[in-house]
């Protein structure tokens, strides 16, 4: 897809970063939603502006920054910029400005369609919200700016249709393929320092980039035809048996436990088997083989392996 250059709108609110802004590719939608989704997890931290920790405005700024736009430092000064959108006519991309404090805008957050925006949250950090959630954000709203304009071209559309749509997903409830991979390289303590991947959709400046580039490097984990790593992508329970597996070298423990859910010849059987068969899933019945996989239920996997290594 040929990509177009950032166009500034409104320029004499709009500042762009000093480095030669003219060598930089133009962002999509696409692009928006995966730059802000990479700082999912991301804790809140009053003033911070690195993945240590993140304000509103800090998590906003970065995100920005990261496509070659260089906002105001607060939520009240980036209010400033841009121009104004109507609640209806909101784009991926558009900043969205908050009253939560009774005295003027003092929240902003990054709108990524579908309703939803992503944000930089006190006790949640950087996570999913919706817009017009009635029982805190719907009733804050102020308004929303429009810094820049994103490339939505007809072919990101298309690829759209065959991807999980990440905003419908919460991921401080379910597991995305970044997060797995965070959690398996910090129960094996592998070393990731290494930030440079081999996947297209991975970047160096990524948050779990060093975590996917070590899980990546023993064989635990594998990119899609494409050469994409998809960190927003959520995954089942079946894919967490057979990464689990690889990742901790467990093996069959005695006789081969099989769950209603699947048919005999389901690629995860093995995976799910020896999962069963060392106690670190119990048979219920149904394994839940096509579920998606919770946070909460892949740190009580890791536990489990822990415990039993």
């Amino acid at each position: 897809m040929k990509k177009k250059w950032l166009l500034p709108i409104f320029a004499s609110f709009m500042l762009f970063t000093t480095t030669n802004i003219n060598n930089a590719e133009a962002a999509s939608t696409s692009d928006v939603s995966e730059t802000a989704t990479k700082y999912l997890g991301i804790p809140y931290l009053y003033g911070g502006t690195t993945t240590s920790g993140l304000d509103c405005s800090g998590f906003t700024s970065k995100v920005f920054a990261d496509l070659g736009i260089k906002l105001n430092r607060t939520s009240g000064s980036q209010y400033q910029q841009g121009t104004a959108v109507d609640k209806s006519d909101l784009q991926v991309g558009d900043l969205l400005f908050f009253n939560t404090s009774g005295s003027g805008i003092s929240h902003v957050a990054i709108y990524i369609g579908d309703g939803k925006m992503v944000h930089s949250q006190t006790g949640k950090g950087v996570s999913y919200s919706n817009v017009n959630d009635p029982y805190y954000w719907g009733s804050r709203y102020v308004g929303a700016k429009r810094v820049a304009t994103f490339d939505s071209a007809q072919q990101e559309a298309v690829v759209a249709q065959a991807e999980v749509k990440e905003a419908a997903i919460d991921f401080s409830v379910y597991a995305s393929r970044a997060e797995v991979a965070e959690q398996i390289a910090k129960a094996l303590s592998l070393d990731t320092s290494d930030k440079n991947t081999k996947f297209a959709d991975v970047k160096p400046t990524y948050a779990h980039a060093g975590a996917i580039a070590a899980v990546a490097k023993l064989g635990i984990f594998e990119g899609d035809s494409n050469g994409k790593f998809n960190p927003s992508s959520p995954m089942t329970r079946a894919q967490a048996a057979k990464v689990l597996v690889k990742a901790f070298g467990l093996a069959q423990n005695g006789d081969v436990v099989t769950f209603a859910d699947a048919t005999a010849d389901h690629w995860a059987n093995e995976f799910v088997s020896i999962l069963a068969s060392n106690g670190i899933t119990t048979n219920n019945d149904n394994f839940g083989y096509d579920d998606m996989l919770k946070v909460e239920h892949l740190k009580t996997f890791i536990e489990r392996i822990t415990e039993i290594k």
